[in-house]
């Protein structure tokens, strides 16, 4: 029985807080990993975990603990939901760790974190038989509401994932599949990369609100946030993806025909489907400008999209717009920390090799393989 299976959620944010309370709420052995010690305390404390919303109940955790080697010891799924600046990090510290067999899932990896983590672990000198794959969002519009309870405001209808190496997808869908039917298998990691719709969502109605949010205004994020005008330019952006899409030869759906997919919500243009989502009803905007909507989302979502667009010459200007004012109001290069095609192990290579890399982890070039850098 898949019950059997032991989850290890690496985070304890509103994502992990909310999928290790569902996961063990319904019958899994579930191990909650924190790198703080701090925040999990209540948790080691009483590991129980109440959830409210589209899910009702409270799930007891196996255990809690700041120790990655005890988290994740006897999982069978690693379920990874912290920012994706900590991806590098995480894959590193795990890597010593890991063992025959296990699934890592990142939840999401937004642009190319199966590829960032996958290299990570092979170059930490790990040979053990893992599959590395990565969710193309998260599956809950959720948020914690204490350190020991959230609130899963609704779950995603749909959500594509792939595997490297991309043979496993199916495999990796069809053990999840018991817990999370929403699962469904993409091509591999360069589709699910390209629909991250996080790159869409967040930088963007973030930093055309940051007066509202630096002053502490409450209004809801997107509901509010996303106007006419707004939702028109991050339309801009998301064509500026689609295009990266088409010539990577990759199935991309449109922002707003994925809120039609994913939640039921229709419009005539995005602004009019954001509108229409009740899942974004009630979902309030952040108080300040430190948060994961620009530091993870601007270097690990736009920075790879903008940097692929260049390699092969194409222009995004909107997203680059948002780049620019990323760095301007933060001070920060996020060329330089963000996720380039140098970093990916994607410089120079072709988009048929593109996809080789992503199925196989490797390449062939003249007889000789080439793994990432």
């Amino acid at each position: 029985m898949k019950k059997d299976l032991v989850y290890a959620v690496i985070g304890a944010g509103n994502g992990g807080v909310a999928m290790a309370g569902y996961l063990s709420l319904i019958g899994y052995k579930v191990n909650l990993y924190n790198r703080t010690l701090d925040n999990i305390l209540p948790l080691i404390e009483r590991p129980r975990i109440g959830l409210t919303g589209e899910v009702e109940g409270e799930g007891k955790l196996n255990l809690v603990t700041n120790n990655i080697e005890e988290a994740i010891e006897d999982a069978d799924i690693i379920m990874v939901t912290v920012p994706a600046m900590g991806h590098y990090h995480l894959a590193k510290a795990m890597a010593p760790h890991l063992k025959d067999g296990q699934i890592i899932v990142l939840n999401p990896g937004r642009t190319g974190g199966a590829l960032e983590v996958y290299a990570t672990i092979r170059q930490c000198g790990s040979n053990k038989d893992i599959i590395v794959a990565e969710a193309q969002t998260f599956i809950y519009a959720c948020r914690k509401t204490s350190e020991t309870s959230a609130h899963i405001f609704k779950s995603k209808k749909e959500v594509t994932l792939a595997a490297i190496p991309a043979i496993k997808t199916n495999y990796v869908v069809e053990m999840l599949n018991e817990a999370y039917p929403q699962f469904i298998a993409a091509r591999d990691v360069i589709e699910t990369s390209i629909n991250n719709y996080g790159a869409i969502f967040h930088p963007g109605p973030t930093l055309l609100n940051s007066g509202h949010i630096e002053r502490g205004a409450p209004f809801d994020y997107y509901t509010e946030g996303i106007t006419p005008s707004i939702g028109n330019f991050l339309e801009k952006m998301d064509a500026e993806r689609m295009k990266i899409g088409l010539l990577l030869n990759v199935n991309t759906l449109s922002a707003r025909d994925w809120l039609e997919e994913t939640y039921g919500a229709k419009g005539e243009n995005l602004y009019e489907a954001v509108q229409n989502n009740p899942a974004y009803k009630g979902l309030q905007a952040p108080k300040g400008l430190n948060i994961r909507y620009i530091y993870e989302d601007v270097p690990y979502s736009l920075i790879p999209m903008s940097s692929i667009a260049r390699e092969f010459n194409i222009e995004t200007p909107a997203m680059d717009s948002i780049i620019r004012i990323a760095g301007l109001i933060t001070g920060v290069d996020f060329f330089e920390e963000g996720r380039t095609v140098e970093r990916l192990g994607l410089k120079g290579l072709s988009v048929k090799e593109i996809h080789e890399f992503a199925e196989k982890g490797r390449i062939l070039r003249k007889g000789k393989e080439v793994v990432a850098s």
